[in-house]
């Protein structure tokens, strides 16, 4: 019989290890705590970062559809103010396909619409592969489902037939938002301000002819590097626009950093490492619907604020003020920029739910990003008292039965100083000033 003998390790020596060990595990999960800690903090808490926001021009395939729609829109409303419309288009080579529901008492002359919208956008010529005169307009256009009228219709639906009910349900479910800041003086962020003028601009030098080789189709993109919170620069700046054949790449750069850039953005924003993307791809002369199809509610974050504050995910254009989509984004951004210019916040994001056929809103939502005086909910008790929110009352208020609408499709729904914007007014700002805690 054999034995095997162990050297075990002492008392000591145990109780060393035992402690080693546990004090290994505490630092460990309070690094995880750690870790966490910062992977959870949102954008408000993020203090140095870099945001991008880009817009189109309006002979962007997209939006040639969102003009014809809301041109569509115009007419109903300016010969009969009632019409019930859901219009979209379809741009492609040589051709306009209208789609949708339209109830209304106006006569339209669907291919005088389309053509006329083309038109005005400066497609004039099969040289820029798209031409108001000869492209094909079809449509396929019924009127509105009785089911959803009965829904929206005063005196019809479920919900809007009681007795002392008198408006009517809201023309769809969804959630609507709205947003402002104060970082420029229209309350929108300064990245999609900077893409809408620089989209505005490239067709401002193209119908004055500064720039007569230029073609309707065009885009821009601004980036923008905050610090502690704040713009500090333009980090980069991407304009592509269609172009006639046989321009060098080097004028295009030129002239467009000469004529575009520099008459837009700020130029103590921009400096030596500002980065500049001018038709990157090296060639832009097929663009318009020859060169991407086009569909009208395709450019939603452009229309709205370039990725800032958050979206419901509605189109706007083609669309008349029952829909909600519309309508309650419109009064969302209204009382967004109200707060703000109040001076109770810094920035406001403000959101809307509704059910089709009902028309209050389910609920009513306010975000000031720990930047407001008082607590979130004072304001979002002050808004549904003092506003009414049903469509009727958002309409009434805002006064949207006009025939407002085509202009709206291009360079921004918000942040655009014209009169017919009646969601961009201040005169309400007096509800937010003092509120009680």
């Amino acid at each position: 019989m054999s034995f095997l003998l162990f050297n075990f390790p002492s008392r000591a020596l145990i109780s060393g290890a035992v402690i080693y060990l546990t004090n290994f595990i505490i630092h460990y999960i309070i690094f995880q705590l750690n870790l966490n800690k910062k992977r959870g903090k949102t954008m408000a808490e993020i203090k140095n970062y870099y945001f991008s926001s880009e817009s189109v021009t309006e002979g962007h395939p997209d939006k040639i559809c969102d003009a014809v729609s809301d041109a569509v829109l115009d007419e109903c409303l300016k010969q009969d103010p009632n019409s019930r419309v859901a219009c979209e288009t379809l741009a492609k080579t040589g051709m306009l396909i209208l789609a949708g529901e339209i109830t209304t008492k106006a006569k339209l002359d669907y291919q005088k619409i389309a053509r006329g919208v083309v038109r005005r956008i400066g497609y004039t010529s099969s040289d820029m592969g798209f031409d108001a005169d000869t492209c094909a307009v079809m449509e396929s256009i019924h009127e509105q489902s009785p089911d959803i009228d009965m829904g929206v219709s005063v005196g019809k639906g479920l919900f809007n037939k009681n007795e002392g009910n008198k408006s009517e349900g809201a023309g769809d479910q969804g959630i609507m938002f709205g947003y402002a800041i104060n970082e420029t003086e229209t309350f929108m962020p300064l990245t999609i301000h900077l893409a809408h003028r620089l989209a505005e601009r490239l067709a401002k030098v193209r119908k004055e002819n500064i720039l007569d080789y230029l073609r309707p189709d065009g885009k821009s993109q601004v980036t923008v590097e905050y610090k502690d919170g704040k713009a500090a620069r333009i980090e980069a700046v991407v304009i592509s626009t269609q172009h006639a054949k046989g321009v060098e790449h080097k004028q295009i750069e030129e002239d467009i950093k000469k004529h575009v850039i520099n008459e837009i953005c700020p130029k103590n924003m921009l400096d030596e490492n500002t980065k500049y993307y001018i038709n990157p791809t090296g060639l832009f002369v097929v663009g318009g619907p020859m060169g991407d199809c086009g569909l009208t509610g395709r450019k939603i974050i452009v229309d709205s604020y370039g990725g800032h504050g958050a979206h419901g995910g509605g189109a706007f254009s083609g669309k008349d003020p029952t829909k909600v989509d519309r309508s309650a984004c419109y009064i969302a951004r209204y009382i967004a920029k109200n707060i703000v210019a109040s001076k109770i916040a810094d920035r406001a994001l403000v959101q809307f739910a509704y059910a089709i056929g009902v028309p209050e809103p389910l609920s009513v939502y306010v975000n000031t990003f720990g930047t407001c005086k008082v607590h979130d909910e004072v304001l979002a008790a002050i808004i549904t008292k003092q506003i009414d929110l049903t469509p009727a009352g958002i309409i009434k208020h805002l006064d949207l039965r006009r025939p407002i609408y085509e202009k709206t499709t291009a360079y921004g729904h918000f942040g655009r100083e014209d009169k017919d914007f009646t969601w961009e007014k201040t005169d309400i700002k007096h509800l937010f000033e003092n509120p009680k805690k």
